[in-house]
């Protein structure tokens, strides 16, 4: 025992020489993901959908890191498919998942429409199994691979006028119970995030009464910031957390243990 905790170094935390995936990055808190694993040493291959990946291109390259990026639509199977294939021709292999690109479209709950309900089930929850499935065929090539999939609080609690959001952030809590428990032998780790309430250019939009509302119950007593989910990032998907699979670590301040 004494020798294996001789053996323990800091370079558990690096990503040096590892490739990663992550959807949705060109923005939001995906860009966060990207530009920390840049800075522990991964190469990048962003799926987007949106334009301009001007500013996530620069950060990523001023780290003296690689990125490649790809345009489409996830809810297009053929799509995904390229995504897989673009990075294996690009890079040769795949280290990292995260699936970050989400969406929620907010309205009345008795009105709801059942396209908006589609669009955002197919976003946030079919197309992250349709990918992980396809990436995790190529780990399992490899025997080695981290899948992170982007839960929320709305993981544990439900809000108002987004059935469909709520519901997938539930559902890849237990997506990633199947991906750790079908994927474990080939010694790949899938596990989540659930971020909190964010200081985003999106949620800046609310009133000051909810955003008040919202701090009150944050025991550290702020809103969290994008750097804030660094650090979990670079964790889930080095080495350092080998022996960790199927869980959600939240990253909200303590929202979720308050009531």
């Amino acid at each position: 025992m004494e020798n294996n905790l001789n053996n323990f170094s800091l370079d558990a935390f690096s990503l040096k020489g590892k490739i990663a995936i992550v959807t949705g990055a060109n923005q939001g808190l995906g860009m966060a993901y990207t530009v920390a694993f840049a800075k522990a040493g991964a190469d990048l291959y962003i799926p987007h959908f949106t334009e301009d990946v001007s500013e996530v291109k620069e950060l990523i390259e001023a780290t003296g890191q690689k990125v490649v990026f790809i345009q489409g639509d996830l809810k297009d199977k053929s799509y995904v498919q390229r995504v897989v294939d673009g990075c294996i021709n690009e890079y040769g292999k795949i280290d990292i998942l995260v699936n970050n690109a989400g969406v929620g479209i907010f309205a009345d709950f008795m009105d709801y429409p059942d396209n908006a309900w589609e669009q955002v089930m197919d976003i946030n929850l079919n197309a992250v199994y349709y990918l992980s499935h396809l990436v995790v065929k190529e780990m399992a090539k490899r025997q080695s691979g981290k899948v992170i999939n982007i839960a929320s609080a709305l993981a544990f609690t439900a809000d108002k006028n987004c059935p469909p959001y709520t519901t997938s952030k539930h559902a890849i809590v237990g997506l990633t119970k199947v991906f750790a428990n079908e994927a474990g032998k080939y010694n790949i780790q899938t596990n989540a995030i659930a971020p909190g309430f964010l200081e985003t250019e999106i949620n800046k939009s609310f009133d000051k009464t909810f955003y008040n509302k919202i701090n009150d119950r944050i025991p550290v007593g702020r809103w969290g910031e994008a750097a804030d989910l660094m650090g979990t990032a670079v964790f889930l998907a080095s080495s350092a957390s080998n022996y960790i699979n199927g869980w959600t670590i939240n990253v909200d301040g303590g929202f979720t243990t308050t009531l």
